[in-house]
């Protein structure tokens, strides 16, 4: 298993598997919280954090729709956005902040860009 953790602990993520793949999406919401998203059956993410260490947002206008798709989650205490929860269409799959994970475990993954502000297309890689 490898081991993401927010910088105070307080949330752990363990993996089966280190990325090979990381995404960097240009959404209004990722390109300002800096994060890096390695993808992963959300039955294969364990989360340790106690139940008041985790919080969760989920955009108010796409909850008024009825379809959010995804809740980002950070630790309360120091503030890292850890991952996010699939929602609606993505139940079943988590994004997992691999900036979390240790450098060598991300050193290997290969970068995509993902227009998430606009077009959803992938618009190059490392």
């Amino acid at each position: 298993m490898i081991e993401a953790t927010c910088h105070c602990r307080a949330v752990r993520l363990a993996v089966p598997s280190a990325p090979t793949q990381v995404t960097d999406c240009n959404c209004s919401i990722c390109r300002k919280l800096g994060v890096l998203w390695a993808y992963y059956p959300a039955a294969e993410v364990v989360v340790e954090a106690a139940p008041e260490a985790v919080a969760r947002y989920v955009r108010d206008d796409l909850e008024a729709e009825g379809d959010p798709s995804v809740a980002f989650c950070h630790c309360r205490a120091c503030g890292c956005t850890t991952h996010w929860e699939g929602l609606g269409a993505n139940a079943g799959r988590t994004g997992v902040n691999a900036r979390l994970f240790e450098p060598a475990t991300l050193a290997r993954a290969k970068i995509q860009r993902l227009d998430g502000a606009d077009t959803w297309a992938i618009l190059a890689g490392d």
